[in-house]
């Protein structure tokens, strides 16, 4: 896909000049190294590099001839009414005191793309404690990349320094920048070493707000212009040092509709059992920006295609594996529908709380294991949507005249005049089945034993859903039992149809309940199908 839209901003740039040699030289060294040490390591039988000593010289002057661009941020159509409030208090903030600052990383992406940033990240020449300083409610977090949370309200703001990320850079990068005479090529090194940490180069673009120039030193505009995902350094290298970039390829992969390069794409399969290093937190966090901001379908569809998919969601990949479902499939199934019903709902500034997803998976694995009636479906999630009167939601099941999916094989016909009792006592196993289900998502034993019906995959039996977390989506289905007057005492049903997102995110459980019962109601009913079907 084409971004035919950022084309004419491309081309008006101020006038383009070369990276200073000096600077580029000793960055270009270090990163002709670490390709050198991969290449020892990393399968190169699909040619997407030599260990030739031309091709060492190529890959060396491509870097040195790079020329960047300082781009007019009105040409690119951003303008500052499009930065969220409580993140232009703080630039303000900082800039009053006579401190750079820039946007930095995907925001500065999703503005060109006139797309709604999931956060917006601060980069400033100020010291952290001199952040500290200047807002009331802030704080310093992280030790090994240590940052400044700023508190402005009810919103977080993520303030970073250019000399805590210079102390990340390798020593001879920074030497040589301050032996830079000038102080344009003092500013372009410094901006340039901290592009040069980041993953991607549509993350590398810097922003300042007040100069109206946004910096692309890496090529990121051509990038988005090509729709493609591609890593800043050598992908097989980049994907070494932090295995997390993997899965953030993939993330903004599908939520952008870009592609990977073939070297992004070729590093990513092969590497992708190195994810299984990451800490089970860091995993969640990042199944967590897949699933719950809009774009699950689509990364649910890209994890598949790469293998990544029997690694973290082995359930999932079995059920595909066993419904014939393949690589580049362009068709659906039940398991994709409920996601992209959950898509349409959900946006970057619009999340839900991960136990939704989690529900939603559950609650698949449970019809997928045992196919019921469309009916025993909708009372339920009817039961769950309004907190518990399974009664009365059995009661307006049977008053559905709206034709079901029939393309789904979890769902089977309903039975004919199917009396009271025998719906009531369905939807009852069925919420069983549901929470032996997450029981089962959150235990090794039975993920790895789901493997064998995929026996081409990687064995896996990671579990990185916490038990608090688990135990939090099992909560959502607490309120379905027979004993109406019991219910109504311990539960309160959401009121109005109305999605409050900021209760949503929160995990606040009238809210799950109504967002998780219309989406499988949109699924197992969907509005386009005609009474033919």
């Amino acid at each position: 896909m084409a971004i035919s839209s950022v084309g004419f901003a491309c081309r008006s740039y101020f006038p383009v000049r070369t990276l200073q040699s000096h600077c580029l030289w000793k960055v270009n060294s270090l990163r002709f190294n670490t390709v050198a040490a991969a290449i020892e390591t990393i399968d190169d039988s699909d040619g997407f590099f030599t260990k030739d000593s031309d091709s060492q010289d190529k890959v060396a002057n491509g870097t040195r001839d790079r020329e960047w661009k300082r781009l007019n941020s009105k040409d690119l159509g951003i303008s500052s009414s499009m930065i969220a409030k409580s993140t232009r208090k703080v630039l303000n903030g900082l800039k009053s005191k006579g401190h750079d600052v820039y946007l930095v990383g995907g925001c500065v992406r999703d503005l060109i793309l006139k797309r709604t940033p999931k956060d917006f990240d601060i980069l400033t020449s100020a010291e952290l404690r001199e952040v500290v300083q200047t807002f009331p409610r802030c704080e310093i977090v992280g030790r090994r990349f240590p940052i400044c949370h700023v508190h402005i309200g009810d919103d977080l703001v993520e303030v970073s320094s250019f000399s805590t990320s210079a102390q990340n850079y390798p020593r001879n990068t920074r030497t040589e920048s301050k032996e830079s005479s000038g102080s344009d090529g003092d500013e372009d090194c410094i901006r340039l070493n901290n592009c040069l940490q980041r993953d991607f180069t549509i993350n590398g673009l810097m922003f300042d707000p007040y100069a109206k120039v946004v910096y692309d030193y890496l090529g990121g505009m051509e990038d988005i212009r090509k729709a493609k995902v591609r890593t800043v350094i050598h992908a097989g290298t980049s994907f070494q040092q932090d295995c997390a970039r993997i899965l953030r390829a993939i993330r903004i992969a599908a939520r952008l509709g870009f592609r990977m390069s073939k070297e992004t794409a070729h590093f990513i399969k092969n590497l992708s059992l190195l994810v299984q290093r990451l800490d089970k937190g860091r995993i969640l966090m990042e199944m967590n920006y897949m699933l719950a901001y809009g774009s699950a379908e689509a990364s649910l569809r890209l994890l598949w295609k790469f293998g990544l998919l029997e690694i973290l969601l082995p359930i999932q990949a079995a059920y595909l594996a066993r419904s014939g479902f393949r690589r580049r499939d362009k068709r659906t199934n039940m398991l994709l529908s409920l996601f992209a019903n959950l898509d349409k709902l959900l946006a970057p500034d619009r999340p839900c709380h991960s136990s939704l997803w989690i529900a939603i998976l559950a609650f698949h694995k449970a019809l997928a294991d045992q196919p019921r009636s469309p009916l025993v479906v909708a009372a339920f999630s009817l039961a769950v949507h309004n907190c518990g009167d399974i009664l009365e939601a059995v009661k307006i099941t049977k008053k559905i005249a709206r034709p079901h999916d029939k393309s789904f094989f979890e769902l089977v016909e309903p039975e004919e005049n199917l009396d009271f009792q025998t719906l009531l006592d369905e939807v009852m196993d069925l919420d069983a089945s549901i929470k032996d289900a997450l029981n089962q998502m959150t235990d090794g034993y039975y993920i790895s034993k789901a493997m064998s019906a995929y026996p081409q995959a990687p064995y896996s039996d990671l579990v990185f859903i916490p038990l608090q977390l688990y135990l939090r989506a099992g909560r959502i289905f607490d309120c379905v039992k027979k004993d109406e007057t019991h219910t109504q005492m311990e539960f309160e049903a959401k009121k109005g149809s109305k999605i409050e997102y900021g209760s949503l995110y929160s995990g606040d459980f009238p809210e799950i309940r109504h967002v998780f019962a219309r989406v499988v109601f949109d699924t197992v009913f969907p509005l386009n199908l005609s009474q033919d079907l």
